[in-house]
């Protein structure tokens, strides 16, 4: 029988600092280093979203007939604001959906995995509607392309514009958005995402409320962590 070769020992027979320090390497070369940045802070984000309110009002030619539409986790409390934002400078009071676009994925039957559904509450059809479609942060245009195909559920609008706080780019559907907080050139593998302030859970977006504090970071790894499925 072969013996497994065992790094210098002390006199007490105890492993050596060395051999220990050689052990505490390996281990950390195999957990990829992660840096985060933050790209947009909580009140950089309220400012960018006030601009796109005055950008909606100043682009909708029948300004009552506007309806948001967020697509969570990311999309809801971005939308909330967007409504308080137009009730404060229009004093419109805006109906605010929420629809999931699991269901809708193109990739349903190549991932092999059951969804989890999130929930999807629409106050009324959007029949004669101009529906504005809000989500976080956009890349490959999937996820508006699912959430486009989901919204003729409810109705036939008159009109579908689409609202991203980040436009990441690496396009792989001709998707354009309307109002843009802000372009952000990134590395197709990294991580951008939007986060409720001391708390690491996507989930606690659909309960953020206007107290909450939001920011927008992204998070670069020393290894690819692999592409987004939406987008």
């Amino acid at each position: 029988m072969r013996r497994r070769k065992r790094g210098p020992l002390t006199p007490d027979g105890a492993p050596s600092d060395a051999s220990q320090r050689d052990a505490h390497s390996s281990s950390a070369e195999q957990i990829p280093a992660t840096d985060e940045r933050v790209l947009l802070d909580d009140a950089g984000i309220r400012r960018s979203l006030m601009r796109i309110a005055h950008e909606v009002i100043e682009r909708a030619e029948r300004p009552e007939r506007l309806y948001l539409v967020a697509i969570p986790n990311g999309g809801v409390p971005l939308a909330r604001r967007l409504a308080a934002n137009l009730r404060e400078i229009a004093d419109l009071e805006v109906p605010v959906g929420v629809l999931d676009t699991t269901l809708y994925r193109d990739d349903l039957l190549t991932t092999g995995e059951r969804p989890a559904l999130r929930r999807t509450e629409m106050p009324s059809a959007v029949d004669d509607h101009v529906v504005i479609l809000v989500d976080d942060v956009v890349k490959t245009g999937r996820t508006i392309r699912a959430a486009m195909d989901a919204l003729m559920d409810f109705g036939r609008p008159l009109a579908v514009q689409v609202v991203g706080l980040a436009d990441r780019g690496h396009r792989e559907l001709p998707i354009k958005l309307d109002y843009v907080g802000k372009n952000v050139p990134t590395h197709p593998d990294e991580e951008v995402s939007l986060r409720v302030v001391g708390s690491g859970e996507d989930a606690s977006l659909l309960g953020a409320g206007e107290e909450s504090e939001l920011r927008l970071v992204v998070l670069s790894r020393g290894a690819p962590v692999g592409g987004e499925v939406g987008g």
